[in-house]
């Protein structure tokens, strides 16, 4: 038998906030994630322009799972360099959106 809990113990709010300078450090993590997102942008580049080629060799040589690997590779560095240009602003939008329900 399943329990069904209250309202008040689902919206319970612990009282925890995102506050700046909490901790030392702050600026060398925020650099350091920069870096990381600033290489995975250069490897997508890379995946992009590898998956682009297969795309055309597959097409060109009549090689039809290679020219689909190509289509789906070029889809998904796509969808990956849209994720990580959008990510700061997709957690800040999150975050507010958090901020506003309370």
């Amino acid at each position: 038998m399943s329990a069904i809990l209250p309202l008040a113990a689902v919206s319970f709010d612990p009282g925890v906030t995102p506050r700046e300078g909490g901790l030392p450090g702050l600026n060398v993590l925020r650099d350091v994630m920069g870096s990381i997102n600033l290489f995975a942008i250069i490897a997508v580049v890379g995946a992009l322009a590898l998956s682009a080629l297969v795309w055309a060799w597959g097409h060109h040589s009549g090689g039809h799972q290679a020219e689909a690997n190509g289509k789906k590779g070029v889809v998904v560095a796509a969808g990956a360099a849209l994720v990580l240009g959008a990510a700061n602003g997709i957690v800040a939008f999150f975050a507010a959106l958090g901020e506003r329900v309370q």
